[in-house]
C-alpha cells in the first residue's frame, strides 16, 4: 500500500464500518446486528487461539535470521490476520477476515507477497529468483556497489577524502 493513500484509508475504514453498521442495523434490527458483532468477536478469539501468537514471534524471529518466511509461516500469519479482523467490531473488517480464510485468495495473496519479499543477510542474498539490478527503474533508490567500491578509499583531492584542497 502506498503511503500517500493511507491517511485516507485510515480515515475512511471506520466511516465504512458505521455506514456497515446503520446498513445491516436496518436490515436485520439492532439486536440481530449486536448478535452479529459478537459471534464475529467470539470466533475472532477462538481462531486466534487456535493459532496463537507464537506464530508471529516464528516469523519475526526467521525474519531476523535472514530466512525468507515461507508458506508454512504465511497460511497461519493469515489466520492470526483473520482473527485479528473478526475480533474488530465492523462487518468490513469481517468481509475482509472471511476471504482471508477462503484458500484461493491466500494462494493470491501468496503470490503478490512472495514477489516483494528480498532478504540479504551477511552470507548473501536469498529469497526467490537472482534480482537484476540492471532493470531497476531510474529513480530506484538501490544502490549496487562491488566490494572493491565500497572498500576503496577516495581520491587524494576528492571533496570526501575530509582534506580540502587548499590544506
Amino acid at each position: 500500500m502506498r503511503f500517500s493513500i493511507l491517511p485516507a484509508f485510515i480515515l475512511l475504514l471506520p466511516l465504512a464500518e458505521i455506514a456497515g453498521f446503520v446498513v445491516v442495523g436496518r436490515a436485520l434490527g439492532l439486536a440481530l446486528t449486536l448478535a452479529l458483532v459478537m459471534l464475529s468477536f467470539v470466533a475472532g478469539v477462538i481462531l486466534l487461539r487456535r493459532q496463537g501468537i507464537g506464530i508471529l514471534r516464528r516469523m519475526s524471529s526467521e525474519g531476523r535470521n535472514g530466512v525468507m518466511p515461507g508458506r508454512d509461516l504465511l497460511q497461519p500469519a493469515m489466520n492470526v490476520i483473520a482473527s485479528l479482523l473478526l475480533i474488530i467490531p465492523g462487518f468490513l473488517s469481517d468481509i475482509i477476515a472471511i476471504l482471508i480464510l477462503i484458500p484461493p485468495v491466500r494462494d493470491l495473496v501468496w503470490r503478490a507477497v512472495a514477489r516483494r519479499f528480498v532478504v540479504v543477510n551477511a552470507t548473501g542474498y536469498s529469497g526467490g529468483p537472482q534480482p537484476d539490478f540492471r532493470d531497476r527503474k531510474p529513480n530506484s533508490k538501490v544502490v549496487d556497489l562491488d566490494e572493491e567500491d565500497y572498500h576503496r578509499e577516495p581520491k587524494p583531492n576528492s571533496p570526501w577524502s575530509g582534506k580540502h584542497l587548499g590544506d
